[in-house]
């Protein structure tokens, strides 16, 4: 059954707090490990070392969801013999790929020395923004006005953040884990719009379990088939990942980085399957990791003494607070409208 205009407008907004709330200590503890910057450590994580276990701990957390939430039974079926199991379809399969692409780029996007988080989150939710009306155009969907000033105020806080005057750092690894994040998310957004954002029932909800099925799978068994054949330093921190698990005192933290990683997937993938246009879910979701952002760079400033957030970054997080009001003063607008239009409800005897 389709969702009353005015509860779909709220939904997508508790939505996105949810992936706020995960987003933030996502950010701030991942930082905080490569940094070295947690008690007891005697030096950093390096990005590679760090993404075995936390895929380890993001497939439990997704097993765990979709198993408590009774989630697997919207997911196609495949039969093997006498036992019938929850299947991926061909294209969700591809885009569950392309997230575990997302996965380990942001994880990584974290470590890199000398690029502070708010940077490197607005450079790779700017990228997305760009994508988000060329994706409706292929689409061929309607973007309406709200959506255009929103997308136009976002990047106006992506000019503010790397635009002249600034000083940011961004190294070649960093660069190529950015490109690696926007071509997946272009795919994603295009399989996402053909198949899932519509108001079929079932349609979203199968896309979404579907993917979730596929993509930190994938990712683990792509991270030990690197680890098991690559060659370069990569391959050799991938095992080093692996094989010190266990013995490392921050295990627990990486778990916990694993878990909020995965309640993030969760959160924004389901913002980004709201049926209305890009141009609207995608400012939704990258908005509310910029937020996070912000906030996990004040906490790791007061909690550890780390370099807090610059006039730059503040600013461009301002901008994308524009953005966001500008979103969802219309939804807002229409449910009081709504409410003064409809009658009041008899007493009650």
């Amino acid at each position: 059954m389709t969702k009353a205009p005015g509860k779909a407008a709220a939904s997508i907004w508790w939505l996105a707090f949810g992936y706020f709330a995960c987003y933030l200590p996502y950010s701030a503890l991942t930082k905080a490990l490569s940094l070295g910057a947690l008690p007891g450590m005697a030096a950093g994580l390096p990005g590679f070392v760090l993404l075995p276990s936390t895929a380890v701990s993001t497939l439990v957390g997704m097993f765990l969801y979709l198993w408590a939430s009774h989630r697997f039974q919207d997911a196609g079926r495949r039969r093997f013999g006498r036992v019938e199991l929850p299947w991926p379809g061909r294209w969700t399969f591809l885009s569950g790929l392309c997230t575990t692409g997302i996965i380990a780029t942001t994880t990584l996007a974290y470590t890199f020395n000398g690029t502070s988080i708010v940077f490197m989150m607005l450079l790779m939710r700017g990228g997305v923004l760009v994508l988000a009306p060329l994706v409706d155009a292929l689409s061929g969907r309607r973007v309406a006005w709200p959506s255009r000033v929103a997308l136009g105020v976002s990047l106006a806080a992506l000019i503010v953040a790397t635009g002249p005057g600034a000083s940011p750092h961004l190294s070649l690894a960093a660069g190529l884990d950015l490109a690696v994040y926007i071509a997946s998310y272009f795919v994603r957004l295009r399989f996402m719009s053909q198949l899932a954002k519509n108001d079929t029932p079932g349609t979203r909800e199968r896309y979404f379990v579907e993917e979730q099925m596929v993509a930190t799978p994938a990712l683990l068994v792509l991270l030990a088939l690197w680890a098991l054949t690559g060659a370069g330093s990569a391959a050799m921190q991938l095992r080093e990942g692996f094989l010190g698990m266990f013995s490392r005192p921050t295990l627990p933290i990486e778990f916990a980085v694993g878990l909020l990683s995965q309640g993030g997937g969760i959160f924004g993938g389901l913002v980004l399957l709201d049926p209305r246009e890009n141009t609207f879910t995608v400012p939704v979701n990258r908005a509310s990791s910029v937020f996070a952002g912000v906030g996990a760079t004040l906490a790791l400033s007061l909690l550890l003494g780390l370099p807090g957030v610059g006039v730059r970054d503040l600013v461009g997080a301002a901008l994308v607070s524009v953005a966001v009001a500008v979103l969802a003063v219309p939804g807002v607008l229409a449910a009081r409208r709504r409410l003064a239009v409809s009658p009041a409800l008899p007493p009650v005897p």
